[in-house]
């Protein structure tokens, strides 16, 4: 089979990191990521099927590890080569589409699960993802046992796939795993009726965090700072009172909030901020526009950082992540699962529209610059089609 495999290679790796600080895109070229003809993964014992890819989206986290940026923090937790690819629709041998929750969780693992009709996400001790019958990995696309979704066939284990419905397109079901991502992330902060919220980026996390808060939480006004066209009328549609470029964020939210500006930072702010954006500043930035004991959460992929936390302190700001989703409480005490919650929001807010450019996997450096450079080009989902 065909499949873009990410090899242990650390001089290329280095490589990547360098050529993309001065050619964003570039780290595909110069890294250790090949197109390679392999064989099949196989099926480690029972509940275990073979899927065969028909989108897989490239997101933030991808074009990290592509692009020489992820943090070492990950290398206990892989195991090499691995295939990428999460954001998933594809197709079984009976025809039957299925949407991939990548989380190598318990039952994959031949684990008991944390609790009854747990999501493979869902449990407070991580041990089950560097042990059982597979190769260490966070994930369906971090994992050499598994392979991923940039191959024409991967393996994955029954207790991670879901049935597309026949009224969803493969674009509108590639863009469940990001959108519970999304509602992970809007739900995680616990955000009061009326609260103001801020997100910091309007890529495809910050809009799928945007959508969620509509939906699925009672937020008050809610800024965006985008900074492209294209992502400032998504933003808009999507359920957004007021959308600003980046450098007009700090006094949309200090007019919003009747605030003062003290140095850098706002005296109040928003009661919640999502960054979907990942960097020092952004970190640094949403800190310093949420309220005192208001909550930040990260949902864009951070990296090592410098970042002065003397703000945090002293604001007593609740700094919380949203890495994948799993069951969640809702206010009335009832639960569902994130992407339940995601199937139904894709269809009802379009959001397969989100999905721009596709590239088969023969044109994945093109694919991947494309990727890094959507928004300055007007997109916001790249994937690559093998249909």
């Amino acid at each position: 089979m065909k499949a873009l495999e990410f090899r242990r290679n650390e001089a290329r790796y280095v490589a990547a990191a360098v050529t993309s600080r001065l050619r964003p895109g570039s780290g595909a070229r110069s890294g250790p990521l090949a197109l390679v003809e392999t064989d099949a993964p196989e099926l480690p014992g029972e509940g275990w099927v073979r899927v065969k890819t028909r989108l897989a989206g490239i997101c933030g986290s991808d074009l990290a590890t592509v692009e020489g940026r992820s943090s070492r923090y990950f290398e206990p937790w892989i195991s090499f080569p691995f295939v990428p690819g999460h954001e998933v629709v594809g197709e079984l041998d009976d025809g039957q589409r299925v949407v991939l929750e990548p989380v190598l969780g318990h039952a994959a693992r031949g684990f008991e699960p944390p609790f009854p009709n747990a999501a493979p996400g869902d449990g407070n001790d991580y041990r089950h993802l560097v042990s059982g019958d597979l190769e260490p990995g966070i994930q369906i696309g971090s994992c050499a046992s598994t392979g991923g979704g940039w191959s024409s066939e991967f393996i994955a284990h029954r207790s991670q796939l879901h049935r597309v419905p026949d009224s969803l397109s493969d674009e509108t079901a590639v863009m469940i795993e990001p959108t519970a991502v999304g509602v992970h992330a809007a739900l995680r902060a616990q955000i009061g009726d009326g609260d103001t919220v801020v997100v910091l980026g309007a890529g495809t996390m910050g809009l799928v965090a945007i959508a969620s808060l509509r939906r699925f939480t009672n937020a008050g006004y809610i800024i965006v700072g985008a900074k492209y066209p294209e992502q400032v009328e998504l933003a808009k549609g999507l359920g957004a009172d007021q959308v600003v470029s980046p450098g007009e964020l700090h006094r949309a939210v200090r007019r919003a909030t009747k605030s003062f500006l003290i140095g850098n930072d706002l005296s109040g702010g928003a009661d919640v901020t999502i960054d979907a954006v990942g960097s020092p500043a952004s970190i640094e930035e949403a800190i310093g526009i949420t309220r005192p004991r208001g909550s930040v959460v990260l949902v864009g992929m951070p990296g090592r950082a410098s970042i002065d936390f003397s703000a945090l302190w002293h604001r007593e700001t609740a700094l919380l992540g949203a890495y994948t989703y799993g069951t969640e409480t809702m206010s009335d005490g009832t639960t569902s699962t994130s992407f339940d919650m995601a199937t139904e929001l894709v269809q009802a807010a379009d959001l397969g529209r989100l999905v721009g450019a596709t590239y088969g996997l023969s044109d994945y450096e093109e694919a991947l610059a494309h990727a890094v450079r959507s928004g300055s080009r007007g997109t916001i989902k790249v994937c690559f089609d093998l249909r």
